[in-house]
């Protein structure tokens, strides 16, 4: 399928990049702490950022560049620390915010829609672990030397950004509901807010240790 366009082996494409999504990352949890703490409209802003973010990424990967970033241990680390600073940021905030009872902002959806795609954006584009999956995996089913490797990136691209637009609106919508039942139970809120943070923070020890 979509051979003509220069797209190598779409189904396993389409297979791989379900699981890949599925595989829990901090995109993943920042959306769906989004869906449950400011409804499906805040969300989907989140979404967007990651949206966007991935976009972003699978051109450099395409252009080269995330590939050079790949090869070069430095810009491979500096962007793998800025990530880990970034998650700890996350997590240290929600923590401190939960255990200081300061996170009022964050349970009655009055926090900034432009506040919350800016971390999207900024999650996305600091993940490694997208990085490592466009370089090694992406473009791999890009024939090079078809007319126009530009279409197949393109379908390629779409299908992906199909596949998470579809799971993280799951999250959203799920999440929204799941909101209903924590704002009437602060300590059960309370405590999603500490795990999520957590799982920030455990994010960031991850990157922080990973071979480049």
């Amino acid at each position: 399928m979509f051979a003509e366009f220069g797209v190598l082996s779409y189904w396993t494409y389409l297979i791989g990049a379900i699981f890949i999504i599925l595989v829990p990352g901090p995109n993943t949890f920042f959306v769906l702490k989004t869906g449950v703490a400011h409804g499906i409209r805040k969300g989907y802003l989140a979404a967007l950022g990651v949206f966007i973010g991935d976009a972003v990424l699978m051109f450099l990967a395409y252009a080269g560049v995330a590939t050079l970033i790949k090869t070069t241990p430095v810009l491979f680390n500096i962007v793998r620390y800025l990530g880990a600073m970034y998650l700890l940021w996350l997590g240290g905030k929600m923590l401190y915010a939960t255990l200081t009872q300061r996170d009022k902002h964050m349970s009655d959806g009055t926090e900034p829609g432009s506040a919350i795609l800016k971390r999207a954006l900024v999650l996305s584009l600091t993940n490694p672990k997208a990085i490592l999956f466009y370089v090694s995996f992406f473009v791999q089913f890009i024939d090079v030397n078809a007319a126009s490797p530009g279409i197949a990136f393109f379908i390629l691209a779409l299908t992906l950004e199909l596949v998470s637009f579809t799971y993280l609106s799951f999250l959203i919508v799920s999440g929204s509901f799941v909101t209903r039942y924590v704002k009437t139970k602060k300590k059960l809120a309370k405590i999603g807010n500490s795990l999520i943070g957590l799982v920030f923070v455990g994010f960031a020890a991850r990157l922080a240790t990973l071979q480049s």
